[in-house]
């Protein structure tokens, strides 16, 4: 039943402000102890979320040192080739059907003398007669070595493992993983409580609008933050190693630092999915309408695209990536201006 506006429906439920405060007291303090057990069932959980996080790094670290091997297997063919040597037939093809499958290619070098003394070491009678190479020496008196080419297991590769630099570092990755989980965890518990404390204050009709949009804020949350882990962030890692390939410089990532950047670029992307509930947001309080919104949509596209560059790395995938989205929920955030019904059970 629709209510007048000069109707008290709050006559029965009045309190003092002190009151006000209690109440806010009480929903603060399940909100904590809510964000407790949700830190201690975190820790638990830990482990299994830091494993998961170094999931896209690990298999960006394995793509960028097998395309390092594959540049290096065609400069071993065409060494080999103009020296007239023989060429191994795992080596003509990457997919030959006798390669070693999951290797990658490295270069190591070997003393020439330490490698003949571990070889007397292992096996004195057979070595026990003869002698060290002749060229034991290379220019200006410095040990000659040998350049060898060795293939690495690409799962068993350290290469491809994160890394940390300090003693402390593993327990602080694991205790913010822990933090962060449990925020996680709490989060319904917490909105339910301070939700509570709220909506003792609002009318009916204001009720029926938080419960519309509070479920499709938290999917579209969802949405973003899927897209930017599971989609976007393979990109990102691709675009940035190929800098490390240009440069020929070895990536050594640590554990810290990407967990912040594992967790900073999904927030980005869950945050800006709110946009059409920001755009009905505005139209209801009056600052756009619905012809206004179709009348900029070129404008909004810039500042879409504006905003995307502020929100991701610095490279093209990652950009597009939200930006395309983004620029198909602004008018899904016009068709939603255009249908939602303004009044839920209200009339002044």
């Amino acid at each position: 039943m629709p209510y007048e506006h000069n109707e008290d429906l709050f006559e029965n439920t009045k309190m003092t402000f002190g009151e006000h405060l209690e109440e806010l007291r009480l929903a603060l303090f399940k909100a904590i102890v809510a964000l407790v057990v949700g830190f201690l069932v975190g820790l638990f959980v830990g482990p299994w979320v830091i494993a998961h996080v170094q999931e896209p790094l690990r298999s960006a670290l394995t793509q960028h040192y097998a395309g390092l091997s594959e540049v290096r297997r065609q400069a071993m063919v065409e060494q080999m080739q103009a020296s007239g040597q023989e060429v191994p037939d795992w080596l003509l093809a990457a997919d030959a059907a006798d390669a070693p499958a999951g290797m990658t290619l490295d270069v190591i070098y070997l003393d020439v003398n330490e490698v003949f003394e571990r070889l007397r070491e292992l096996d004195p009678e057979a070595f026990a007669g003869m002698k060290p190479p002749q060229a034991v020496t290379g220019p200006a008196g410095k040990p000659a070595r040998i350049r060898l080419h060795v293939g690495r297991v690409r799962e068993d590769d350290e290469r491809s493992q994160t890394k940390s630099l300090s003693v402390q570092e593993p327990f602080m990755v694991y205790m913010k993983a822990a933090l962060v989980s449990g925020v996680v965890i709490a989060s319904p518990l917490v909105f339910f409580f301070i939700w509570d404390f709220v909506a003792a204050g609002l009318f009916p009709h204001e009720k029926r609008y938080v419960y519309i949009y509070m479920p499709f804020s938290l999917m579209l949350f969802v949405v973003g933050a899927a897209l930017a882990f599971f989609v976007v962030m393979e990109y990102v890692l691709n675009f940035l190693f190929s800098f490390n390939a240009w440069l020929d410089i070895d990536p050594d990532p640590r554990i810290s630092e990407w967990l912040g950047f594992a967790l900073i670029l999904p927030l980005g992307f869950g945050i800006s999915f709110q946009l059409p509930l920001v755009m009905l947001f505005l139209e209801r309080i009056g600052v756009f309408s619905v012809r206004s919104y179709l009348d900029k949509w070129r404008v909004a596209v810039l500042v879409i695209a504006i905003i995307s560059m502020l929100l991701t790395p610095a490279d093209p995938y990652s950009m597009i990536l939200m930006e395309i989205p983004l620029t198909v929920l602004y008018f899904g955030g016009i068709l939603l201006c255009r249908f939602m019904p303004r009044r839920i059970g209200y009339r002044v």
